[in-house]
């Protein structure tokens, strides 16, 4: 028996990067998953059924309020149940740094609709599932920008400012229910989209590494160790809390 045997998650944006690695980590934990991302996940898929676990995996825009909800039906009909709801699936990796000046209306209405509506409209999905079962948890994905105020990218901070508020809400909401709700927020994280970027080449990355009390780069695999944790009964008194994982560049 391993920490996460029988629970089912939903882990959104799994097809690639960190959301892939979450995914492999809790299925490692005795997990059965069910990823999604607006781009076919079966590569993540492929991955865990080799190492012997078990995944329901769909295309899916989480932006969608009834495609969201078709899987998450699918969900529920292929395990009978969702304990937990990871999400992940965000616009980051990809985005240019620029000046608030330089963030068109168009720019600023995509990420807000994929990283602030797009978790709404998953957590909306998943309560009545949870309101039936008497038993959910939800884990959120912020950043640590937030509490750092980090300039160049005003839409993504905000965004996921929203994601905090949004955390303790549900968590105040739905606690008579028996759901929990968390928050993960990384720093600075080296997936390969945000390797690939050259915005955080040199300099930035250089300085991020500076501020930390651990100075290294973040991989993907520091995370999962925190949302095991969140993901598991050992979190089962824990609610409408943000924990920061990004070496100690934020002590909050």
């Amino acid at each position: 028996m391993t920490r996460l045997t029988g629970r089912s998650i939903i882990v959104t944006g799994a097809a690639q990067g960190i959301g892939a690695i979450y995914a492999m980590a809790l299925a490692k934990e005795g997990a059965r998953l069910a990823i999604c991302d607006i781009a076919s996940p079966n590569d993540t898929a492929d991955a865990i059924r080799a190492a012997g676990g078990e995944v329901f995996a769909a295309a899916c825009d989480v932006t969608d309020a009834r495609a969201v909800a078709r899987f998450v039906a699918d969900v529920e009909a292929t395990y009978g149940g969702i304990q937990i709801l990871v999400n992940n699936a965000a616009l980051f990796g990809n985005l240019a740094l620029k000046p608030l000046e330089q963030i068109t209306s168009d720019e600023w209405d995509r990420v807000m609709s994929v990283n602030v509506r797009g978790s709404f409209e998953c957590v909306k999905a998943v309560m009545p599932v949870m309101r039936r079962q008497g038993y959910g948890k939800i884990v959120n994905i912020a950043s640590g920008t937030v509490f750092k105020g980090a300039p160049m990218m005003l839409h993504y901070v905000s965004s996921k400012g929203a994601i905090v508020a949004m955390t303790r809400s549900i968590a105040r909401e739905a606690g008579d229910a028996g759901i929990r709700c968390n928050c993960l927020a990384p720093g600075l994280t080296m997936s390969a989209n945000v390797a690939a970027n050259g915005d955080w080449a040199g300099r930035i990355s250089e300085a991020n590494i500076a501020s930390r009390c651990l100075k290294r780069e973040a991989v993907p695999e520091d995370l999962t160790g925190t949302l095991i944790f969140l993901a598991s009964g050992d979190s089962d008194f824990m609610t409408g809390q943000t924990i920061v994982v990004d070496g100690g560049s934020v002590t909050h």
